[in-house]
């Protein structure tokens, strides 16, 4: 079905995975909330300067010294206060770095590709070392340790690996034991996760540039970058892009064009219809865990030396604790009542919009911070404000706001958007 495509519908989907459409788009609707012309959301600009103070405050409680590092999954899973990385550190000591690097990778793709939101109610009650941790750092810690114990390896002499055989086996049963899901401990989207393991094992077969072929494997990856980077630079669209490339198909129900899985790309009535001339002219893209696990993936590379280059091209992430920290600090303001009642789907325009204001914010938060510490973006790229940073702006503002810290808008998940 690929193989007819036009090369219209070819453009189109090379431009729709750019980190330049998901600005383009975003900010074509954010144009329009200027106008008030969207149906959900309005924009007030003068809460930037407001919200900007207010990010500056949580960077500089959280990172009191300025080295703020990615925003990544690298910093959950040392969640509680626990050095669990120099625990793995110690166990892949004996290899090789780059099957050290390769190893970091088989840990943390799966573990991203499991980050979407848990729920309120759920918990993870870590043995070793007695911690009860939930959200993000829980699901980052429960990754973790299935890792460490070969949960995602099919090869018992190989536990500290990833390959498709045991991730296209996945079972429900070892997603719930080893997330501890039970009637009491309820875990959002567990069908859904399965799926995507189960998916992403498919995948790495379809793709052995990408992924090797004797045992494919998501550490593979790491060579594809190293023989892509220029003598010790690379450049971070290059790692997005392989990304969106070989974990494309693991999306299910997701807009198609020309038969290719787009992704996180959904329609908003308000952009112009497509036409033969102009396929997809509806879409906005987001990419919000490809870019997150494109930022997971740049620090291994750091420590084989080479220099990551273009972090600014790559985007803020749509997901709800930058979103919720836009409509609680009051840049974004629900134009009705159901915005915050209502629970729903990532499709939704409610949704598409929020999501789509948020990134242009995230820009224009990034440019009001730089300007008032008189940094420059190498100096400080968005990457780092998101860790510093809005990110964790969305978490505390929600706490403040909301009994459990829940955010603003609620989503009916299916474990892998948010």
């Amino acid at each position: 079905m690929v193989g007819t495509m036009s090369d219209l519908e070819q453009a189109a989907i090379a431009y729709l995975q750019s980190p330049q459409a998901i600005r383009d788009r975003c900010q074509a609707l954010f144009q329009l909330a200027q106008q008030d012309r969207l149906s959900h959301f309005r924009v007030n600009l003068e809460r930037l300067d407001p919200a900007a103070d207010y990010v500056l405050q949580v960077i500089e409680a959280n990172y009191p010294d300025w080295h703020v590092p990615f925003h990544s999954r690298w910093r959950h899973f040392n969640g509680g206060g626990c050095d669990r990385l120099s625990e793995l550190a110690q166990q892949l000591a004996p290899l090789a770095p780059l099957e050290r690097a390769r190893a970091y990778y088989d840990l943390v793709i799966p573990s991203v590709l499991l980050d979407a939101g848990a729920g309120a109610a759920w918990q993870y009650h870590e043995a070793e070392t007695g911690q009860v941790v939930g959200r993000s750092e829980g699901l980052a810690i429960a990754s973790f340790r299935m890792f460490c114990a070969g949960a995602f390896s099919s090869q018992p002499e190989a536990p500290y690996q990833t390959d498709a055989a045991a991730l296209e086996n996945f079972s429900q049963a070892r997603l719930c034991e080893g997330f501890q899901v039970s009637p009491d401990n309820p875990l959002v989207g567990v069908e859904g996760r399965v799926a995507l393991m189960q998916r992403l094992g498919r995948s790495l077969h379809q793709h052995p540039d990408l992924f090797g072929t004797q045992t494919p494997r998501p550490g593979h990856l790491v060579d594809y970058f190293l023989s892509q980077s220029d003598r010790t630079r690379l450049s971070a669209p290059i790692v997005l892009k392989a990304v969106l490339r070989g974990l494309g198909d693991i999306w299910a129900g997701r807009v198609r064009l020309g038969g290719v899985n787009l992704g996180d790309v959904w329609p908003h009535a308000a952009l112009p219809a497509p036409t033969p001339e102009n396929p997809g002219s509806h879409l906005v893209p987001f990419h919000k865990l490809s870019q997150w696990l494109t930022y997971s993936l740049l620090e291994p590379l750091q420590d084989l030396g080479l220099q990551i280059t273009d972090l600014d091209q790559l985007t803020g992430l749509a997901e709800y604790r930058n979103g919720g920290f836009c409509v609680d600090i009051g840049l974004l303001e629900p134009k009705h009542a159901g915005v915050l009642q209502s629970r729903h789907l990532p499709s939704s325009e409610v949704v598409v919009e929020w999501r789509a204001l948020t990134v242009v914010l995230l820009d224009q938060l990034g440019n009001a911070i730089r300007q008032k510490l008189g940094r420059s973006p190498t100096d400080l790229p968005l990457v780092k404000i998101l860790e510093g940073g809005t990110w964790a702006a969305g978490r505390k503002i929600a706490a403040e706001q909301r009994p459990g810290g829940t955010p603003p808008i609620q989503i009916e998940s299916d474990g892998t958007v948010f």
